[in-house]
């Protein structure tokens, strides 16, 4: 897709893995590394990840209790005892994510040409601190916490559009990910995408957005 023509009022980015670094499972291993082995690591983060896209499809909760509640199900699969002291310390290590090391100037040489704006899985406290070490000024701030949605849901998305009062042609949204993200925004009809292929998904290039390994490649997507 050539966005290098498109001129949109706001630039909105998800944040967890698409900016920030997404260090969730340097914090599990350990905590349950006395408990599953070596070999099957890779499959026990595989089903946390699993029911954390579950949890945020049902009845609206904080994200603290998404990230306990997914793995305290994920524990209970496994048939290993779930510690509440786990739970916690999953919590307390996302206000710690800093950005990619690719992010930072990015945001800068974006942020000369058009405001920019967070939609992101979490809640307003958690994620000031994760904005405060990206370095870049963001016109809003906007969390499922706020919207009593997450995405993939729709609601999240709507919220947003809502809240800026612009059209669904008027944003390009920039994302890392193709479930919560990419996929929700082409149903929604959001023309402008652009893709950061971090690793987390397959591309699937059916859902028409433009690509990029990192967010260094961003600006230039959108002919910056």
């Amino acid at each position: 897709m050539d966005l290098t023509s498109v001129r949109p009022k706001y630039i909105t980015f998800d944040c967890y893995g698409t900016l920030t670094s997404f260090d969730l499972n340097l914090t599990v291993k350990p905590l349950v590394a006395d408990r599953i082995s070596e070999e099957d690591m890779p499959l026990f983060l595989k089903d946390y990840r699993a029911y954390r896209m579950d949890e945020v499809l049902g009845e609206f909760k904080l994200y603290p209790d998404v990230l306990k509640d997914s793995f305290r199900r994920t524990c209970e699969r496994w048939g290993i005892g779930y510690r509440p002291s786990d739970g916690e310390a999953i919590v307390a290590c996302v206000p710690t994510w800093g950005p990619h090391a690719d992010v930072p100037p990015a945001l800068a040489k974006l942020a000369d040409a058009y405001p920019l704006v967070i939609l992101s899985n979490a809640v307003d406290e958690a994620l000031r601190h994760n904005v405060d070490q990206l370095g870049a000024p963001f016109h809003k701030v906007f969390t499922a916490e706020q919207a009593k949605a997450y995405k993939p849901r729709y609601q999240a998305f709507e919220y947003m559009l809502d809240q800026l009062g612009c059209e669904r042609d008027e944003i390009v949204h920039v994302s890392s990910h193709i479930w919560y993200d990419l996929i929700p925004a082409h149903e929604l009809r959001i023309p402008h995408k652009v893709y950061v292929n971090r690793g987390y998904d397959p591309s699937t290039p059916f859902y028409r957005y433009a690509e990029t390994a990192d967010l260094s490649g961003v600006p230039a997507v959108l002919g910056l």
